[in-house]
């Protein structure tokens, strides 16, 4: 069984650990990797995709709101973010006054 694991933190927080607390805490993605249970990971580099009056508007960043839940998530392939934009520009939550957040995935095998 695979899950999508969605992490929640503080840029502040993270950068107020020191060099060596760091280096510790992220050994644990070299236990999944040779546990081969790392399958994927996202970049914190989120590109939100929104449509409230029609207009497809692109914006650098997160999209959060208490009114709209996560509803859901698919990968995709692209060759950039241009042509990710074009995929979903009319998929239901971008249209529906909804968005949706295009995060740049990384290698983990490499």
């Amino acid at each position: 069984m695979k899950y999508l694991v969605l992490a929640y933190g503080a840029e502040a927080d993270w950068k107020e650990l020191t060099a060596d607390q760091q280096a510790e805490l992220l050994k644990q993605d070299d236990v999944l990797r040779e546990r081969g249970a790392l399958i994927g990971a996202v970049h914190n580099e989120p590109t939100t995709v929104t449509a409230p009056d029609g207009t497809l508007t692109v914006t650098p960043g997160t999209f959060a709101s208490p009114r709209v839940p996560l509803a859901g998530f698919a990968i995709i392939e692209a060759a950039d973010l241009d042509e990710a934009v074009r995929l979903i520009a009319d998929t239901p939550c971008v249209r529906a006054k909804g968005a949706v957040e295009l995060r740049p995935m990384m290698a983990v095998n490499d």
